[in-house]
């Protein structure tokens, strides 16, 4: 009895001592190719416009048993497409994004929130022609699985939040074009 006694306080000090190694943070670098940040603005009241960005780089870390996690995300302002090559280089105007001097938009998180299993939302700075916003965004869909073809961890997550253009020194045609901003962004990264 003593022998299998101490055989079960081994294994529980075993198990106790492995459990920190389970909960390692994973890094993840963000997949270009699947990732688009979008946004949409009202435009005079006709339509709601939609456009987006090419190049986003960037990493996530997530420790999702500790509910813990950073993102580092810098869009490429001058990958802007809105579907006309015209208003692309008129959105790249001073009035607008201004990327001959900002040539990128960032966000870094300061915390994220889980909902049980799932990432939630994450809190952050986004900055935007160099002024710097606290946003929350918002997380619609989140899923990590070794990814098929890759044979690596892969997440992806659907993440929205809405934002005043005016506010990061972008406001021209407010109101007739919409101060209002819905960021919309599909996101998938690959494990290191």
């Amino acid at each position: 009895m003593n022998k299998l006694l101490r055989v079960a306080i081994a294994s529980a000090f075993a198990a106790a001592v492995a459990a920190p190694a389970l909960a390692a943070p994973e890094t993840f670098n963000i997949d270009n190719s699947h990732t688009f940040p979008r946004f949409e603005y009202n435009h005079f009241g006709y339509s709601t416009q939609q456009s987006r960005f090419n190049k986003t780089t960037g990493t996530i870390t997530l420790d999702r048993a500790a509910k813990t996690g950073s993102v580092d995300v810098t869009i490429d302002t001058k990958s802007v497409d809105t579907g006309f090559a015209l208003f692309n280089e008129h959105i790249q105007g001073e009035d607008y994004f201004h990327t001959e001097k900002y040539p990128t938009i960032t966000f870094q998180s300061t915390g994220v929130k889980f909902a049980g299993d799932k990432l939630a939302s994450v809190d952050g700075n986004l900055t935007i022609k160099g002024v710097t916003k606290p946003v929350t965004l918002a997380v619609t869909s989140f899923h990590c699985m070794p990814h098929p073809m890759l044979k690596k961890l892969g997440c992806g997550a659907n993440v929205t939040t809405t934002i005043k253009r005016s506010e990061f020194g972008a406001g021209a045609n407010a109101p007739y074009v919409s101060d209002e901003v819905k960021l919309v962004i599909a996101v998938e990264a690959v494990q290191q």
